[in-house]
């Protein structure tokens, strides 16, 4: 597989500089740890880490910015940041109010978020975490918390920064990013794999003329291979997982996101809506707001997910407050 690197071990440090220079207007990266940091956050309030592996660009490091992640502690391709690294993000921001962690639900971040958070506690800084769970293909209903998260985790990120720069305290600001992720689900298919950096094979194998439902974004195994089907046949597939697992009825109103996995171009992603927006409106379900984008990715997998967010008056209200970063802008309501 050709990718545009020198070395492989030094991958994510010269990418972390590449993108801190890049947007050095917004960004600046930690002196001492692979973290990037807002350069102008709001003080006074609960400061906002989120984080995880690099590799599935622009999250997490592209999604800092305002009404978003104060900042993102990124560790290596498809590994979790160590418990230092989001210990020292996590003092960088910390303005005396505490600190809500945003990740998805992997047990490397997991544990190494959960010893930060220790370690903040030795020094009397008051943290809280809320762990993404929206892949509904990653484990049944009833084992909901073994759940992976994926892009999903875009819009727990934007709940929470808008709770944090409303100005809530922790325990508050917890209760509505919870919400968030409990209204959120997520699944995808995938045609083709990514590879890691330096790494000889693919993710996973797959042939040319099939797809897998359920990928992971690190090439976990989905729920069903298959032959290469139609568009509309793969999103109809897609959408009744989402709203069987999440109880869509008439009346409902959703923010959706089409995702693309790395190499999946907007022309098939503009295809994909078309036909979900289709079947939202045949159930009667209003789509308050609507994406189509590559957030979280997989390298060069091919593929797509579709996440929704189910609204209430709460999340609808934080939704639609600004936020800006070079990835993701929303004008605000």
């Amino acid at each position: 597989m050709k990718k545009f690197i020198n070395e492989a071990d030094d991958v994510v440090d010269e990418a972390m500089e590449g993108f801190t220079d890049c947007y050095g207007n917004y960004y600046e990266k930690h002196p001492e740890v692979n973290a990037v940091i807002l350069k102008e956050p709001r003080k006074d309030k609960v400061a906002l880490v989120i984080g995880g592996g690099s590799g599935h660009e622009p999250m997490f490091n592209g999604f800092v910015g305002e009404g978003l992640g104060d900042a993102a502690a990124c560790g290596n391709v498809f590994a979790s940041p160590d418990p230092g690294t989001i210990y020292e993000t996590a003092l960088a921001v910390e303005s005396g109010k505490g600190v809500l962690f945003v990740y998805g639900n992997y047990a490397g971040d997991n544990l190494n978020f959960d010893m930060a958070e220790e370690l903040l506690e030795d020094e009397g800084i008051e943290s809280a975490h809320v762990r993404v769970w929206d892949d509904c293909a990653s484990a049944p209903k009833e084992r909901l918390t073994d759940r992976r998260g994926i892009a999903g985790d875009l819009f727990v990120i934007k709940i929470a920064g808008a709770a944090c720069d409303r100005g809530m305290e922790l325990a508050e600001a917890v209760k509505v990013a919870e919400r968030a992720r409990d209204n959120v689900r997520s699944i995808g298919v995938a045609t083709t794999p990514g590879q890691i950096p330096g790494l000889d094979k693919p993710t996973f194998e797959i042939a040319d003329d099939e797809m897998e439902y359920g990928m992971g974004i690190h090439g976990e195994r989905g729920i069903e291979r298959t032959k290469m089907k139609p568009a509309d046949e793969i999103v109809e597939y897609l959408y009744h997982n989402i709203k069987s697992d999440m109880e869509l009825s008439k009346g409902d109103e959703v923010c959706v996101l089409v995702n693309g996995l790395g190499s999946t171009t907007v022309l098939e992603m503009s295809i994909a809506y078309r036909k979900l927006k289709a079947l939202l409106d045949a159930d009667g379900i209003a789509v308050h707001d609507a994406d189509i984008n590559s957030y979280c990715t997989c390298q060069e997998m091919g593929g797509f997910s579709i996440s929704l967010l189910k609204l209430d008056d709460t999340l609808r209200e934080l939704y639609d407050m600004p936020c800006y970063c070079p990835y993701y802008a929303k004008k605000g309501k």
